[in-house]
């Protein structure tokens, strides 16, 4: 066994390394040229190495380096040609130090600050008065920036920043006064932060387009010049220049790997994202309460806080997304392009590059990018630019619908498509009437054309402008819409979205689809999305389904066959709009949908529908005694999956309409025959509610019901215990479904949740897992009977969300908290970071 020992490896790396460093010098010293003579106690030591080594003592010893000992350390003693301090370091023969050494550190210190005080030197002429300040602080504004430069005796014309950037423009009047704000700024550093005044170099497309300059009322001007056209349009670099980053790079970063490797990395991604939900409930606990059970039993699981089954890849993994959002501007050549940005503004990028290569776009949304990039060459109206925040032209949208799954024989996703929808954001401050109806004309019949003479053609079905005057692209759901091609069938009198919608299909279900309307960008993954979420819910005829942030009903109206009731909240008053008329067309009578803010209405809508949490003990009584009055009833109550009831030869009028839903005005179907009509509570009206009434929209109904819902904006209105005791026995099942906004849900929706205690199961759909994270921890964090009071600090403004999440549970009621069970992530969108995540909690 001593045979097959090896000595400790340490000692042989060393010399081993020393071995290699005198053949590496030894070769070197072949090639080097004779030094002069030196002298020194060294060279008296080994004159003949001296002499043989022109490059002695030039580089430091390995012993000095790693340990910082001397040469009594090192096994070669005084005869070592290396140097074992600084102090017998010694140039080489071409005049340069070791790189290792202090030295030589400093000189290329030195080196480098000299060689960018060269670069960054100011050119000082009245050809070039628009100058770039660097270093500014990113919170300042042009509001700060100016009193700055008055306080530093800076005089100038112009001075510009935007929040959020660490670069200012700065134009001047004259020589003088730059020469002047140089010399100023050189002295006095603000805040111990340099700020640097340089060149500002023109984009690719100034230079390129310097020659004729368009205002906003689409004239040019007579020198291609304009006042107002300073510094804002010039920058320091576009970063994106130097780094060779494209649209595929920008749009889709994983699109250079194979599906199975995205698959992992996400599935990976995900894990740790819910292990950090496992560390913050951790924290956030009170120190009194011991740790729930679940974060125990996550050590077991590494760290998660429940099971994770994995990811759910789309059924589609190239040209999935049903909309487009392509960007309007120029490309780093100057020309005028749409497509998606090379970068984020705040990095000063914004460069616009073609949708080539990107898979997850399809090639109808590509060729009418390409169209309408045509159009833009000739035209006289500007695009907009994010410099100043100026221009008509901004932004193309391209929405697809597609056929029902049974309708298409071939395998491709984009054979599916059968209608499409156009929607152009203009901006049109300052632009002359007559003239933008005059381009909208052309564009529409550019547009048309096109997609005929396309082989083959392609569909369009609606174009639409809509006419944003904001700063972001983002435009509100109520911003003016402009219709250019109106579908030819299939339209409603109403408002210009009634008008202009497509379709498409999820579950054999079809959905109407307005411009401003939110539906999920990969419809086939849609599916599969929806199908797990109901599965987890465990939905019978005895559930109540509250659809939180529902968009055009697509959870809901996919689910409704499985429940009693479905009740939808949602803010975008166009998709309440939709999920009505999705309703009607597919012949879905137990949903109702609520306009309004989550967080205003699902209070509400609880304790109208399950009393409030104080209630529940008087309602469970009640409940009791119904189900014994009830045993020998085969009835379910009128919001049975199929829409009808039993008893409907009491209940139906001539018109052959069902029981109105509980809570409702007497022109709405009910579950409660016995509400009286003078004592009603009009919830569906006070939310903005687009609910079905006589199968139809609620905007038919009567002025009267509008009238009695706005006695209910305030919460004043609501059932008595007789009605919700019935309307409890109905639904013995309570389960909530919530599709979060990006942003996660407010604290007072979280809170309605989390303080009802009829809700016992909910499922978290969410694209942002952070912001599940932190919703998370406040579902399922224990709290104590003391409440905190939330300390009017700003410390908030540094905090993570998981951080903002654990500071909330503090003034969180006393409640049972949720547990999660399940998590599972699906692919909607391959070839990005990105995807889904739902999660089952249960108490």
């Amino acid at each position: 066994m001593e045979d097959v020992l090896t000595p400790p490896p340490q000692p042989e790396l060393v010399g081993e390394k020393r071995k290699r460093d005198e053949t590496s010098l030894d070769a070197s010293i072949e090639d080097a040229p004779a030094a002069p003579a030196s002298t020194g106690g060294a060279e008296d030591a080994a004159g003949s190495d001296v002499a043989r080594h022109p490059m002695w003592k030039t580089s430091l010893c390995s012993y000095f380096r790693r340990r910082g000992a001397g040469a009594e350390e090192c096994s070669h003693g005084e005869s070592c040609r290396y140097a074992h301090t600084e102090e017998e370091l010694r140039p080489r023969p071409d005049g340069t130090w070791d790189p290792t050494s202090d030295r030589a550190k400093k000189l290329r210190k030195v080196a480098a600050e000299a060689q960018e005080e060269a670069e960054e030197e100011v050119t000082v002429d009245e050809q070039s008065l628009e100058k770039c300040l660097v270093g500014l602080p990113m919170g300042w504004t042009a509001d700060r920036l100016k009193p700055f430069l008055q306080d530093q005796g800076i005089s100038y014309a112009i001075a510009k920043k935007k929040k959020g950037m660490t670069v200012g423009f700065v134009t001047f009047q004259s020589v003088e006064q730059l020469t002047n704000a140089v010399q100023i700024l050189k002295k006095n550093p603000s805040g111990g932060k340099e700020i640097k005044i340089v060149d500002a170099n023109r984009r690719s497309h100034q230079k390129a387009h310097d020659g004729a300059l368009v205002s906003n009322t689409g004239t040019t001007t007579e020198n291609g010049s304009s006042p107002t056209t300073p510094a804002e349009e010039t920058s320091v670099l576009e970063s994106v220049s130097s780094s060779k980053k494209g649209a595929r790079d920008a749009v889709t970063p994983l699109a250079n790997m194979t599906y199975i490797d995205q698959l992992e990395h996400k599935n990976q991604s995900m894990a740790q994202i819910l292990k950090k939900l496992t560390r913050n409930a951790r924290k956030a606990c009170p120190p009194a309460i011991p740790h729930p059970d679940w974060v125990f039993k996550s050590k077991e699981i590494g760290g998660l806080p429940c099971k994770f089954e994995g990811i759910l890849e789309s059924p589609v993994v190239n040209g999935y997304r049903n909309k487009c959002e392509f960007s309007v501007g120029y490309s780093l050549e100057g020309k005028k392009t749409v497509g998606f940005m090379l970068g984020n503004f705040r990095e000063g990028v914004t460069a616009v590059e073609e949708p080539v290569n990107c898979p997850n776009v399809s090639e109808i949304s590509c060729k009418y990018a390409q169209m309408f990039q045509d159009f833009l060459q000739p035209s006289s109206f500007p695009l907009w630019s994010r410099i100043d925040n100026s221009g008509f032209w901004r932004q193309l949208t391209v929405r697809e619908g597609r056929c029902p799954a049974e309708a298409v024989v071939s395998q491709n996703a984009e054979s599916q498509i059968s209608e499409v929808m156009l929607i152009v954001q203009v901006c049109s401050t300052g632009v002359d009437e007559a003239l933008m109806k005059e381009e909208f004309d052309k564009l529409s019949a550019i547009l048309i054309q096109g997609a005929a003479t396309c082989s083959p053609p392609l569909p369009l079905t609606t174009i639409v402008v809509q006419d944003h005057k904001g700063i972001s692209n983002a435009a509100p759901t109520d911003c003016p819409l402009i219709p250019l091609l109106v579908p030819k069938g299939d339209q409603l009198d109403g408002t210009t979205e009634d008008k202009i919608r497509i379709h498409d299909h999820i579950s054999n279900l079809k959905f109407s689809l307005s411009p401003t309307a939110f539906f999920q960008v990969n419809t086939l993954a849609a599916e599969r999305l929806y199908t797990l979420a109901g599965d987890w819910a465990n939905l019978n005829s005895d559930t109540l389904l509250f659809d939180v942030c529902c968009g055009t009903g697509t959870i809901g109206l996919t689910l409704a066959q499985h429940v009693g009731m479905v009740v939808g909240i949602e803010m975008n008053e166009s998709a309440v709009s939709n999920a009505c008329r999705n309703a009607l067309v597919n012949g879905i009578k137990n949903c109702r949908f609520v306009c309004g803010k989550a967080e205003d209405v699902m209070g509400p809508l609880l304790t109208e529908y399950l009393g409030s949490p104080q209630q529940q003990a008087a309602a469970s009584k009640s409940n009791s005694e119904i189900d014994d009055a009830s045993k020998n009833e085969d009835t379910i109550g009128c919001a049975s999956y199929d829409g009808e009831n039993i008893d409907s030869s009491k209940q139906r009028n001539d018109n052959a309409e069902g029981q109105q839903p509980m809570g409702a005005s007497v022109d709405h179907p009910t579950c409660a025959s016995e509400v009286d009509e003078n004592n009603v509570a009009s919830g569906e009206q006070n939310c903005g509610e687009a609910s079905l009434v006589n199968d139809k929209p609620i905007e038919t109904a009567s002025d009267n019901s509008l009238e009695q819902g706005k006695a209910c904006k305030d919460g004043s209105s609501s059932p008595n215990n007789n009605v919700l005791a019935a309307n409890a026995c109905q639904f013995k099942n309570v389960v909530a479904i919530v599709d979060s906004p990006r942003v996660g849900l407010r604290p007072t929706v979280i809170k309605a949740l989390r303080t009802h205690p009829r809700i016992r199961r909910l499922v978290y759909v969410s694209c942002n897992p952070d912001s599940l994270v932190a919703n998370a921890i406040e579902l399922c964090t224990p709290t104590s009977e003391k409440q905190e009071k939330n300390k009017g600090n700003r410390g908030w403004r540094s905090m993570s969300s998981a951080g903002l999440a654990r500071q909330r549970t503090k003034s969180m009621p006393n409640s049972e908290p949720f547990i999660p069970k399940r998590a599972m992530a699906v692919d909607l969108f391959p070839h990005t970071p990105h995807c889904e995540m739902v999660m089952l909690f249960e108490r």
